[in-house]
């Protein structure tokens, strides 16, 4: 058995034989050609056939990958009618006397090379773009037909480097897998491969020759590797692991679009937690009825400097307007802990999990939280946004928090800047929110408990030490009581309280949570179905009585 490593672009499993895929890339001479204004001619009819290809490769992947990926597409249809594109071309044809294959081979080769020396990561993904339409207009030109697989059954498609066209003209009844030796997770390869579910690897090491052509492989996108003629014991294990995901797609088939709602009538709302926008198709793929938990402090740990007003305004903005109408719940800044970014240049803490985090940074540092609150506002003005403040304690930080809302909102209609007025909440945590819930519930418009640091705090563990492990009871009775109280405190003031923690995902705990009556659960989006055949298959009423 080989084993090779890989960047994985999409988890999952793939069994099958691999097939070398070699591109129907061909040799372009260079030919002195006689009748300039012909071989111009012949090159502008290339181009228009080439368009009609890309018009339809949109049409596809439209059908088949939805509107932004298929954009792709049409950003090669610009580019193919680009005037610095063309007007290489045919300066080459008219100064040199070459023929239309070879202008266009130079020019695309000069222009790939420009596009990969640029700092940007995005411009750098363009390098392929380019390559993709010169090979596209090589081919017309030279009377070829787009390769594709040759093959009767599906296969592993292993390749130097795949161009989005290859990867949508494909038959997908034919790919189990993708892994390449090249190409970037930036790629609109990658984000194809992601949105078409296909199991894929990137800079995978490993040879493109008869050594692995045809041999039996399988992939593991959750580890990044391809096995290479496995062993018993490693096949019997990824069998196991296919088997399982098969099950779940299934569940996938069978519970979309239906509601989350009892056999007594308990309705739930059953939400997702995502780090950032790269996360949303999977929150669309599982069915989630909204967005939980948005954790806005990735946006800053994935930053060199504090980000802009405009930076957070276009991020929170996209991913209200892909969420179309569904509620999506971000939460302000938590930085602190074990999450620190150097730039914000905290001073050490004996115990930082008892230190300066979250609210008390966002309220000791206004600044930084009047920009964040701006870019909030504004961008619920596009879809329906709630904000959640993270770590509270106290009456005095709820009401000092919308003392500072107030001073935005009035900031932004004095500059004649469109904001919206989205729901507020606040994140149960700390036993000391637990006590006063009853009082907090009058503040605010919904609670969220977390339960990874309600459950740290009430146990006086760290939950960052893995020496404590056998002591760390997350099914504690304490912690159960206290989310029993939240629920019933915030039922009495006429608001809703939910479960964004690791526990609302523990599926041994749901039937107790609509026990307890809580409303809304929030889990990372492959526990949306699992919860929800839960959800449908419990008699609430009945689990009281026999609980």
């Amino acid at each position: 058995m080989q084993t090779y490593k890989g960047k994985s672009v999409f988890s999952g499993i793939a069994i099958g034989r691999i097939y070398v895929y070699e591109k129907g890339e061909q040799q372009v001479r260079r030919t002195k050609v006689d009748d300039i204004q012909k071989e111009k001619d012949r090159y502008r009819k290339a181009s228009e056939t080439a368009m009609e290809q890309l018009k339809q490769l949109y049409e596809k992947a439209l059908n088949e990958v939805g509107e932004e990926n298929a954009a792709v597409f049409e950003v090669h249809q610009m580019m193919l009618e680009d005037d610095d594109f063309v007007e290489s071309v045919e300066s080459i044809i008219e100064t040199q006397g070459v023929n239309a294959e070879y202008a266009v081979a130079v020019t695309g080769d000069n222009f790939s090379q420009m596009f990969a020396a640029m700092d940007d990561d995005y411009m750098r993904g363009r390098a392929a773009d380019v390559k993709d339409i010169s090979e596209r207009l090589i081919t017309v030109l030279s009377g070829g037909v787009s390769g594709g697989i040759q093959s009767e059954e599906p296969v592993i498609v292993l390749a130097d480097d795949l161009a989005p066209s290859e990867t949508v003209q494909m038959d997908k009844d034919k790919v189990l897998s993708f892994v390449t030796v090249h190409g970037s997770v930036n790629s609109h390869t990658a984000i194809l491969a992601r949105t078409m579910g296909i199991p894929a690897l990137i800079g995978t090491d490993i040879p493109l020759d008869e050594s692995v052509d045809g041999k039996m492989a399988v992939v593991d996108g959750s580890k990044g590797c391809i096995y290479v003629e496995p062993d018993q014991e490693t096949m019997e294990q990824m069998q196991a692991k296919k088997q399982e995901e098969e099950e779940q797609k299934e569940l996938l088939q069978q519970l979309k679009g239906r509601d989350n709602v009892t056999l007594d009538g308990q309705k739930v709302m059953l939400y997702a937690n995502i780090g950032n926008i790269k996360d949303l198709a999977t929150v669309i793929q599982n069915d989630a009825g909204g967005i939980g938990l948005f954790r806005s402090e990735f946006i800053y740990l994935e930053s060199e400097d504090f980000p802009s007003e405009e930076e957070q305004f276009q991020i929170y903005r996209k991913v209200a307007e892909t969420m179309a109408g569904k509620r999506v719940i971000i939460r302000t800044l938590d930085i602190g802990a074990d999450k620190k970014c150097d730039y914000f240049e905290m001073e050490e803490e004996e115990n930082p999990a008892l230190g300066c985090r979250a609210i008390r940074i966002c309220l000791t540092r206004p600044e930084i939280f009047k920009t964040q609150l701006r870019a909030l506002l504004r961008a619920s003005a596009y879809g329906n946004i709630a904000i959640m403040y993270p770590m509270i304690t106290s009456l005095w930080e709820i009401r000092k928090i919308k003392e500072i809302v107030a001073e935005v909102k009035h900031e932004l209609a004095a500059q004649g800047i469109e904001y919206g007025d989205p729901l507020q909440g606040v994140m149960i945590e700390t036993p000391a929110a637990v006590i006063i819930s009853e009082a907090l519930a009058k503040e605010v418009d919904f609670f969220s408990i977390g339960t990874n640091d309600l459950t740290q705090y009430t146990l006086a563990i760290d939950r960052q030490n893995p020496k404590l492990d056998d002591f760390y009871d997350s099914h504690h009775p304490a912690i159960l009581e206290m989310i029993r109280m939240v629920a019933e405190n915030a039922h009495k003031a006429g608001i809703w309280a939910g479960i964004c923690g690791e526990l609302g995902a523990d599926l041994e705990l749901t039937k107790e949570f609509l026990a307890m009556g809580v409303d809304e659960l929030s889990v990372s989006p492959g526990r949306i179905l699992p919860i929800r055949k839960i959800i449908l298959e419990t008699d609430v009423s009945e689990y009281r009585k026999n609980r």
